[in-house]
């Protein structure tokens, strides 16, 4: 008797997503999703829109509570992890982080819905998430929030994992299109290369595993060395990146991911040296942590130090609230930094 199609397993790329036979597609994780709306904690509020009726692109909009009639918000235009495959905009996950991003930033967050493979394969996701910064960066955006609210001198990307690869191709495609990109938020981003770097295993299953993996999501690709997948691999790539004011770069002392990362810091912070870029570039490493703890503990010390660096990045002072709080989390942040001990009941 033939087995069942529907339970032969042909792709198990674990912990991600299983393929069966019959074509039925898994995904093992990142699969719950929560309404927008107010968010009881931090009266942050969300909404959903659509930008493309035709490929179902949309994205969730955030912004603070008791925006002041004249103020302008910094925007940041967020892309979520996942590895491409798993993981939207609408879950839990990132829902709730962005909630405490913009109830501690006091920014306008764009968060995207972009197609993932293996239905929609690459270059499908950024060409989604290049729609929907177009549509906000346009100045011409029909959405109330962004034409009322949002600062375009003040236009940050940023992402973590597949959305920290993702924040650089769109820095480079908005450096190509004459959109003026202020600063970057790159949390413990996908890069990768066929040579090893740093700590990176020389094992070639590994690196096999890898380049299976990142065909899966790209098929097209020409391998691990492919702009996409490796942004250093060509100066001229890294180039466009100089035309933003600011980088943050995140990464994690046990992720994998963590080498790549700083790599990427150290052509920029070069570039600062050289003399060839006059903008600012920072690195933040979370020792004893591994990949986007943050997101799956958001109330261990790391994460709040993290925060706090993620927000440092975004300029607050375009209200007096957003002032008040700036000021505030600086006093945080040089708490837990250097361990000083000081109260805030006159914060």
């Amino acid at each position: 008797m033939e087995k069942d199609p529907d339970t032969i397993v042909e792709h198990d790329l674990f912990p991600f997503i299983r393929i069966y036979k019959s074509g039925r597609l898994e995904r093992l994780l990142g699969t719950s999703v929560v309404p927008a709306g107010t968010d009881p904690v931090t009266g942050v509020i969300s909404k959903d829109v659509q930008i493309n009726p035709t490929t179902g692109v949309s994205a969730r909009l955030y912004v603070p509570p008791h925006i002041p009639s004249h103020a302008k918000l910094p925007i940041l235009v967020y892309f979520h992890g996942g590895g491409f495959v798993i993981e939207t905009a609408a879950s839990p996950t990132y829902h709730n982080y962005l909630n405490s991003l913009v109830s501690n930033a006091r920014i306008l967050v764009v968060s995207v819905e972009y197609r993932r493979a293996p239905e929609h394969p690459l270059p499908a996701a950024y060409d989604d998430c290049w729609e929907v910064l177009a549509w906000t960066a346009s100045g011409s955006c029909p959405d109330e929030w962004v034409s009322v609210y949002a600062d375009l001198g003040r236009v940050y990307l940023g992402g973590d994992s597949a959305g920290g690869n993702v924040t650089h191709h769109m820095a480079v495609k908005a450096a190509s299109q004459g959109i003026k990109i202020k600063g970057l938020i790159l949390c413990h981003p996908w890069f990768g290369g066929s040579g090893s770097i740093g700590s990176e295993p020389e094992d070639p299953v590994k690196k096999e595993n890898s380049l299976k993996f990142w065909r899966f999501v790209y098929p097209a690709t020409t391998g691990l060395d492919d702009l996409f997948m490796n942004p250093m691999a060509k100066e001229e790539r890294m180039d466009s990146v100089y035309k933003c004011e600011k980088v943050l770069v995140a990464v994690a002392q046990k992720d994998g991911l963590r080498d790549r990362g700083k790599l990427y810091y150290d052509r920029l912070n070069e570039a600062v040296l050289s003399g060839k870029w006059d903008g600012r570039v920072e690195f933040y490493e979370a020792e004893g942590e591994d990949h986007v703890f943050y997101l799956h503990n958001s109330s261990c010390d790391k994460a709040g130090e993290m925060m706090q660096m993620v927000v440092f990045k975004l300029d607050m002072a375009g209200t007096t609230e957003g002032l008040y709080d700036y000021c505030r989390l600086a006093v945080v942040y040089f708490v837990i930094r250097y361990g000083f001990h000081l109260s805030l009941n006159y914060m």
